[in-house]
């Protein structure tokens, strides 16, 4: 008879295989997607952290035009430290909870200019010990400023490596750490960026496009019925 492979065996054959599949998809994306990268306008890192603090909820095509006029006002960390709480918020209006977002931008700034001499700090904990900086942020600037290799969960992120089986759970700090399992570590900042193509392109939350999309024979929800999809996904907004 046989032997029976073990639970611990078994995990450790599904994460092969999930991360086979993975690197598949990333393969296939990468030929899609050649251009992928963050879609937010920016030319320092201090530009891109409050570009990201301001895309929460908001799409980054709007946030690009909001951004284009205040990036000429304030022009460094203790600009946005010394702004008037109502005029910010005012500039910032159209990206929407713009009391919060402005409240965060300047109690940021603030804490950048006293505790790091006005630069943008090049570590996790640093980072996220700054007002309105959650993990996505904070590997987003290490990511796409400073080189390092991050997983940075958004809502596009998380809708397509649940329909394809990469993440299971629904905190997107939580996902960050499952999706390390799976995706090889020198392709993280590049295979988000990947992910968040393919979902504004073809993985939508309401319509899907499973007809037309290339990795569609690697993705378990393939023969679900569009209905079954939308009725998971649907409370998410692209």
């Amino acid at each position: 008879m046989g032997k029976t492979a073990s639970h611990g065996e078994k995990t450790r054959v599904d994460n092969l295989n999930t991360k086979t599949k993975a690197g598949k998809v990333l393969d296939i994306l990468g030929k899609d997607y050649p251009d992928a990268r963050v879609t937010l306008n920016f030319h320092d890192p201090l530009q891109l952290l409050m570009a990201t603090i301001l895309a929460a909820q908001c799409t980054d095509e709007r946030v690009n035009r909001v951004t284009k006029n205040l990036f000429r006002k304030y022009r460094n960390a203790a600009d946005f430290a010394q702004a008037d709480l109502e005029t910010l918020e005012e500039e910032i209006r159209p990206t929407g909870f713009y009391h919060n977002k402005a409240k965060n931008i300047i109690r940021c700034c603030q804490m950048i200019m006293q505790q790091f001499q006005g630069q943008i700090p090049r570590t996790l904990q640093d980072l996220t010990a700054l007002p309105g900086v959650g993990r996505k942020t904070a590997n987003i600037i290490l990511g796409n400023v400073y080189g390092q290799q991050a997983i940075a969960v958004d809502t596009h992120v998380k809708r397509v490596t649940h329909r394809l089986g990469w993440a299971q759970a629904d905190d997107p700090d939580k996902i960050e750490f499952q999706l390390m399992a799976v995706i090889p570590p020198n392709r993280w900042t590049l295979a988000c960026h990947q992910l968040v193509f393919h979902g504004r392109e073809i993985c939508s939350a309401q319509k899907p496009k499973c007809n037309t999309c290339s990795v569609a024979t690697l993705c378990p929800q393939i023969g679900v019925h569009p209905k079954e999809i939308r009725r998971k996904y649907v409370p998410e907004a692209d």
